[in-house]
C-alpha cells in the first residue's frame, strides 16, 4: 500500500488546489494572499474595475510580483547570463581572421560583478 502525501490550499471553504509538495503550497497560497489584498486596494482606489477585471488584474499582478517590484524601483532587477551568437564569416580567409586577432591586446579580467541586462520570462504558475 503507497502513502501519498498531498497539499491542499483552501480558500473561503473551497478547495483551490493541490499540490505535491508544502513549498509549492505555500507559495500559492501567499501568491492568493496577495491577490486579494491588490483586489481590496483596487475596490477602495477611484478606478471602476469590473469585478471579472479586478480579480484577473489582481491575480496577475500578483503571479509577476518580482516584475512588479522592478517596475515599481523597489528591487533591482535579476542579473542573468546572456550568451552572445557567434556569426559564421565567409568572405575573410582564415589566415586574416588569425593575424587580427594576433595583433589586438589582450582584454584584461575584471574582479567583481559583471553588469549584465536582459528580459526576465515570466513562469507560469
Amino acid at each position: 500500500m503507497a502513502v501519498e502525501s498531498r497539499f491542499v490550499v483552501i480558500r473561503n471553504g473551497v478547495e483551490a488546489k493541490t499540490f505535491m509538495d508544502k513549498k509549492s503550497a505555500d507559495e500559492y497560497d501567499k501568491m492568493l494572499d496577495m491577490a486579494d489584498n491588490l483586489s481590496l486596494m483596487f475596490s477602495q482606489s477611484s478606478v471602476e474595475l469590473s469585478d471579472s477585471a479586478n480579480e484577473e488584474l489582481s491575480i496577475f499582478l500578483a503571479q509577476h510580483r518580482e516584475e512588479v517590484l522592478v517596475a515599481l524601483l523597489a528591487k533591482k532587477p535579476t542579473k542573468t547570463i546572456v550568451k552572445k551568437s557567434v556569426e559564421k564569416v565567409t568572405d575573410t580567409p582564415i589566415a586574416g581572421v588569425v593575424e587580427n586577432e594576433t595583433k589586438k591586446p589582450a582584454a584584461k579580467a575584471k574582479k567583481g560583478k559583471a553588469k549584465v541586462t536582459a528580459t526576465k520570462l515570466s513562469e507560469a504558475s
